[in-house]
Formats: C-alpha cells, structure tokens, sequence
C-alpha cells in the first residue's frame, strides 16, 4: 500500500484472535494525531470472521474517524456480513471472495495464517 500511497501517514492496530472464541483482542493502538480527520484504509490480509475488522473500525470510530475504507486480499461471505451489520458505512475491497469459514474460523479454500505466512510461524 505504501507503494501506492507514499505519502500515507501509517498507524497500527495490533490485535490477537482467541483461538476458541475466534474474538480479537486489542494489544496496540498507535495512530498519528490527525487520524479522526484522515481518510483511513484499513489494511488486511484476510477477512475471516470479520471481527477483528470490525473491532479494529470501531476503535478508529471511538476516536472519531468518519472516513473509513477496509481493504483485503482474500475474504469469504460471513466477515463480509460481520462488517456490513457493524458498520454498513465502511465499504469493503477485496480481491477474492473464498467459499466459507470452516470449524476452526479459517477461511476455505484460503492461503493459510497470513501472520505465519508474513514471519515464518508457521
């Protein structure tokens, strides 16, 4: 995204997924000052559950941003709904469209834990 948006500000919003819950839980909040007046993207590897996202576009809500975009590479249809019920003024793009979450809330057929993927976790 830098590349396209070189002169973008960048935040972070560290958030850890429960593995039973399949919730978010927030660690890092670190935005510029200016971010309530800023056009956020909210960047993303995956939407699975949708949950993070949604918590993640709150938090950015409660500090009063109103832009907001979220932008991933691969989502599926239940963390499409999940950010369309939480926050139906935050338009969605992604570049793919996967069948479904399976039991574990990954993403199917996806590519794999993006976290891993990114830092060789795996």
């Amino acid at each position: 995204m830098l590349r396209v948006l070189s002169g973008a500000s960048v935040g972070h919003i560290g958030m850890r997924r429960d593995e039973k819950t399949h919730r978010p839980t927030c660690y890092y909040f670190n935005m510029p000052p200016h971010y309530a007046q800023a056009d956020i993207i909210v960047v993303d590897p995956m939407l699975a559950t949708g949950h993070s996202a949604s918590e993640a576009i709150a938090k950015l809500k409660e500090g009063g941003a109103k832009s907001i975009r979220f932008l991933c590479v691969v989502s599926c249809p239940e963390g499409l709904a999940q950010i369309h019920g939480a926050h139906a003024d935050v338009p969605v793009f992604t570049a793919a469209v996967d069948e479904r979450l399976n039991e574990k809330a990954y993403i199917v057929p996806g590519l794999g834990d993006a976290g891993d993927r990114c830092f060789g976790t795996a």
